[in-house]
């Protein structure tokens, strides 16, 4: 295990290149010790403001973090190794950003206004937030491939990401409800809910295949 230099973060070391090396490869167990030897330093360099404390902390940020580090690991750029605690830092900053954005977000506006206008269609709504609103008014969506694609994108994502939607979006329980169902707080259901929505918008790919248009 790497020790730790003054600033608290884990020093680079040839082991440490090594993991690199075989997480890229696919190799959990090397990738759970880079997280282990990194994450400290990065959930400590985390900033929440006291506004957010009761309903975010670093160790949201982190969990959602370490989910997407072994999703991401393959494109690492084995070239830039010890870059490793820069690359982790910057998933981890991007997923406060989101959460603090969506609870922001929260106070302002309702959480589905896209409902009304799909005849509370769950899937649709959530089809035209994912597409941003490509399905309309110009375009039509084809109702049922929509619905398959959807659901089938569903089940290419990992659990937790998968529940976030199929909870909040898709069955329209509280945040509140969802958080407790997953066991963590609503800071990190937004984040696990924005990172689905990234994952969902790549696996549906270009919207034209679902929709039509008007004649």
């Amino acid at each position: 295990m790497p020790g730790l230099g003054m600033n608290g973060w884990a020093i680079v070391t040839p082991k440490h290149h090594q993991w690199v090396q075989q997480a890229a490869a696919g190799d959990k167990d090397a990738l759970s010790n880079l997280l282990e030897a990194h994450g400290p330093g990065v959930e400590a360099a985390l900033v929440i403001s006291q506004k957010w404390q009761g309903a975010l902390d670093a160790a949201d940020v982190m969990q959602v973090t370490y989910l997407e580090a072994f999703s991401q690991i393959g494109r690492f750029d084995l070239t830039r190794a010890d870059a490793f605690p820069a690359w982790l830092r910057r998933i981890a900053e991007n997923n406060l950003r989101d959460a603090i954005r969506s609870l922001e977000a929260r106070k302002n506006a309702p959480p589905r206004p896209m409902l009304d206008a799909h005849g509370s269609d769950s899937s649709l709504a959530l089809l035209d937030v994912l597409t941003s609103g490509a399905g309309t008014p110009s375009r039509t969506v084809r109702t049922e491939e929509a619905r398959d694609r959807l659901h089938q994108a569903l089940a290419r994502l990992p659990s937790d990401y998968a529940r976030a939607v199929r909870h909040y979006d898709l069955e329209g329980k509280p945040i509140e409800e969802v958080a407790a169902l997953l066991g963590r707080s609503a800071g990190a259901v937004y984040m696990l809910r924005q990172r689905a929505h990234d994952r969902l918008r790549t696996l549906l790919g270009n919207p034209a295949s679902f929709l039509e248009s008007n004649p």
